[in-house]
This record gives C-alpha cells, sequence and structure tokens, in this order.
C-alpha cells in the first residue's frame, strides 16, 4: 500500500478544501497585508471584543482561522507568536486580585475577588480557541493547530503556553465519554480502509492484501471517532484471534496462513495500537480502548482465557548504543566471554557494537545463537530497570504504556520481528504483555502509585 506525507498535512488540505467557498470566495486573498503583525493582531483583538455581537465574533474568529490556511509558514509563526506573547492572562488584574484577596476579611468579598481571581487568571486567547471550535471544522482546525505548535517547539519552546492552553482544551472535547467505538471490516468505506494503512504505525501495511488479511474472520480491528471528526479515526487496534501466546510477529501477518475460525481461539493478541492525530499526541485514549474491546471480545466469544499483546520494544537499541558509547555494558563474565567468542577477540562493548553492525547478524545460525542469551538479558536489563527521569516509570514507551493500563511483562520472544525496522529498533526482539482481567487493577496501582513494574519470572530469571 502505497505511503505519503499526508499525515502531516492532509488535514490543512482538507479544511482549505471545506472552506474555500465559505471564506476565500473563487481567488485567493492577499496574504501579504493581512498577514503582517499589526493587522492579525487587531484581527485577534476584533474576535475578543465581540463586537457587532456574538454571531459577528463567530465569524471574524472563522475568517481568521480561513486567512490562517492560506498563510505562509513564517505567517503562521508570526501569528501563533502574537497569540502566544500578547493574548496571555492580565498580569496586572492577577496582582490586584491577589492583592485584595490578602487584605479582605469579608467572606462574602473573599468570595468575589477570588471568582476574578479565576477570571484573570484565563488567558485571553482561549476565547479564541473557543470561538475556532464553535464553526464547521473547528475542532479539526485546532488539532491541527497544535499538531503544527508541537512540532514548532523543538525551535521556539517558547510557544509552549499556548501549545498548553490547546492541549487543555482538546483534552475536555475528546474526552472517552464523547467518543464512539466502531469495529472496522473489510466492508468498510474504501476511504476507511484507505486510513488504516496510512495510519498503520507499529507495523506498516505492505499491501490490499496484507490489509484484507488483517480483516480476516480470525482478526479484528477496532477504532475510536469522535463526533466533530466523522469518519476520521483518532485510534485503531489491531486484533488477532489464537489459540496460545504469539512470539512472532511475521508469522502472525503471514498472508498465507489458513485462518483460524475464531469461535476455537482462546487468546486475544492486540498486536497494534496507533494513534492518528499527531495533534492529540499526550491524551490518552488507548487504554479506554483497549478495556472497550476486551468487554466486547469477551461477550462475542466466551472462550477467550487471555488477553495479551505482541509488543515492539522501541527504545532498546538506542539505550543499547548509549551503553556502548559510556562503556556501561551492565554484563557478567560469561556474557562477556561469549561476546569476544562471537568476534574473536575486543572488549565486551566493542565486540557486541562489531557484531550489530551488521544487520543481517541474524541470518547467521552461530552468531545470532551466541548473541541471543547476551541480548535477551540486556533487554530484560533495559525493560525492568531502565527508568526515566523520576526514577520510576520504565523508559521504554511501550512498557509504560501498558504497564500504566494493568499489564504484566510475560515474555521476552527472540527474532520475533526482523524487519528493518524491528531490528533496527529492538534488535529484533518483542515481548508479551498480558492483560490478568482479575488483577489489572491492582498491577495499575503497583505500577502508577510506586513504579513497582510486574513481571513474569521468565522474564525475571534473564537478570540472574
Amino acid at each position: 500500500m502505497k505511503k505519503t506525507d499526508e499525515t502531516t498535512s492532509s488535514g490543512w488540505r482538507n479544511l482549505k478544501s471545506a472552506w474555500r467557498d465559505l471564506f476565500l470566495g473563487s481567488g485567493r486573498r492577499e496574504t501579504s497585508r493581512k498577514a503582517r503583525p499589526a493587522d492579525l493582531r487587531e484581527q485577534i483583538k476584533a474576535c475578543l471584543e465581540g463586537q457587532g455581537g456574538e454571531v459577528s465574533a463567530r465569524h471574524r474568529a472563522a475568517q481568521l482561522a480561513s486567512d490562517y490556511l492560506e498563510f505562509t509558514p513564517k505567517e503562521r509563526l508570526v501569528f501563533l507568536q502574537l497569540l502566544n506573547n500578547e493574548f496571555g492572562a492580565n498580569r496586572g488584574e492577577i496582582t490586584e486580585a491577589i492583592a485584595a484577596l490578602h487584605a479582605s476579611s469579608d467572606p462574602a468579598e473573599k468570595e468575589q475577588i477570588q471568582r476574578r481571581l479565576r477570571h484573570a487568571l484565563q488567558p485571553a486567547r482561549l476565547k479564541l480557541l473557543r470561538q475556532f471550535n464553535m464553526f464547521h471544522s473547528g475542532a479539526r482546525f485546532l488539532v491541527e493547530l497544535r499538531r503544527e505548535l508541537v512540532d514548532l517547539l523543538k525551535e521556539h519552546p517558547e510557544l509552549k503556553p499556548l501549545e498548553s492552553d490547546i492541549k487543555e482544551l482538546l483534552a475536555s472535547w475528546f474526552d472517552v465519554g464523547f467518543l464512539e467505538l466502531q469495529k472496522i471490516t473489510w466492508n468498510s468505506p474504501a476511504a476507511l480502509l484507505e486510513k488504516l494503512g496510512r495510519y498503520e504505525a507499529v507495523h506498516p501495511v505492505r499491501s490490499w492484501v496484507d490489509l484484507k488479511n488483517r480483516l480476516e474472520s480470525d482478526r479484528r480491528c477496532f477504532a475510536f471517532f469522535h463526533p466533530c471528526m466523522e469518519n476520521e479515526p483518532l485510534i485503531f487496534i489491531e486484533v488477532a484471534l489464537v489459540n496460545g501466546l504469539s512470539n512472532n510477529i511475521q508469522t502472525l501477518l503471514d498472508d498465507n496462513a489458513p485462518a483460524l475460525d475464531p469461535d476455537d481461539a482462546d487468546t486475544a493478541i492486540f498486536y497494534s495500537i496507533s494513534n492518528t492525530q499527531h495533534g492529540l499526541a499526550g491524551i490518552s485514549f488507548g487504554s479506554f480502548l483497549i478495556k472497550e474491546v476486551v468487554d466486547l471480545l469477551q461477550k462475542e466469544y466466551p472462550r477467550l482465557k487471555q488477553f495479551a499483546t505482541l509488543s515492539p520494544i522501541p527504545g532498546f537499541r538506542r539505550w543499547l548504543d548509549r551503553q556502548l558509547d559510556e562503556k556501561t555494558l551492565p554484563l557478567s563474565g560469561a556474557a562477556q566471554k561469549s561476546l569476544r567468542t562471537t568476534t574473536k577477540g575486543g572488549d565486551a562493548e566493542e565486540s557486541l557494537r562489531k557484531a550489530l553492525s551488521d544487520p543481517r547478524w541474524h541470518r547467521d545460525p552461530k552468531k545470532a545463537a551466541l548473541l541471543k542469551p547476551v541480548l535477551l538479558t540486556l533487554c530484560a536489563e533495559y525493560l525492568l530497570n531502565a527508568k526515566r527521569r523520576d526514577g520510576k516509570r520504565a523508559l521504554d514507551p511501550v512498557a509504560h504504556f501498558h504497564l500504566t493500563n494493568g499489564a504484566r511483562m510475560q515474555r521476552l520472544n527472540w527474532l520475533a520481528d526482523t524487519s528493518a525496522k524491528g531490528m533496527a529498533d529492538s534488535a529484533g526482539m518483542m515481548i508479551n504483555y498480558l492483560y490478568r482481567l482479575d488483577r489489572i487493577e491492582r498491577f495499575h496501582e503497583d505500577y502508577s502509585g510506586e513504579g513497582i513494574i510486574n513481571a513474569s519470572s521468565t522474564i525475571r530469571s534473564l537478570l540472574k
């Protein structure tokens, strides 16, 4: 299936198309005049002041958003900097309200001052952002606007306040209570199927045959949708109905493998969860999606006894490369000897670096056999002991996601993903996270509260 860069630009193009007749007319407006800071400042103020009533203010906000779609990248940056720097909270009013609050002793007056303070703490730009959400495709506009801001933060960290304001608004508007879970099948609209192929971030869809295989009778796909973004999945999950824990993604996605009767399956394997909207990053849907899918599958297939994942370990090689650079590999003497045998001498770090420098090392059975105990041990060390800055949370992002949801690390799988991406990210290894329905809440509390990582004895034994 053809992949494009449309995931990062299609949102703006779709909005331009939808709004062209409504705001732009038949031709492109002159951007050089209206994109000047002074003119943009006046446009923003006109929206916030509400001259002519609320309807007129909303129309001006819609026109401003439509203008934004036609701005050049430089002009967009000017607009975002203005909104961030000049339309924040009123610091003068905040200072006055705090002083008045300290000076007052009357309870009724204090309550009135507190309301005034809460109002002063609200950035002025929030009114404009809410106005954007009130017109057709306004929510999609703000999602795309935040996507652009997230990318800009790398070079313009000063825009963080504006990005945070939009994130908070989106988190409330895209609350899980507003989301609708839909099952996606081969009979779903072709446009939706094409989006699945384009948005798949874990295991890229190779062709329409591959996509059809992922929607076979022993496969399931579910997605969350929001009323403000019809026909646009926010996140989707792919499930395989199998017997036992799957230990290899190539086998699981084999087009030629016969389909299993789903009524005979005893295990549901979640093998891909993909967020589709970069502008909603950090707004969690995944945990709710897994729980709802588990409930649905339990009702449809009572024989299912296990709910688990076959998950990538995306941060392992980055972590390993740092250990190699710093010569801090946590290896036993036996492991170091095995490495030196693999590459005929040298210290442990250089031996491993040299072995992994050949992207086809896994095709050499002898070399793979020598590296297996070393890499499994190192991967277990990474998963169990490598922490984030807080010293409690797992460094690996996928591990953090599933542990937060109440899963347990169940089994580490050797050469489970030998694709180029799998080898580059995790030396081909994948992991099963097991969702024990009777212990999800306990495991969630262990990890979220104390940073305790629940793992099977099989995984922990790799460190002994």
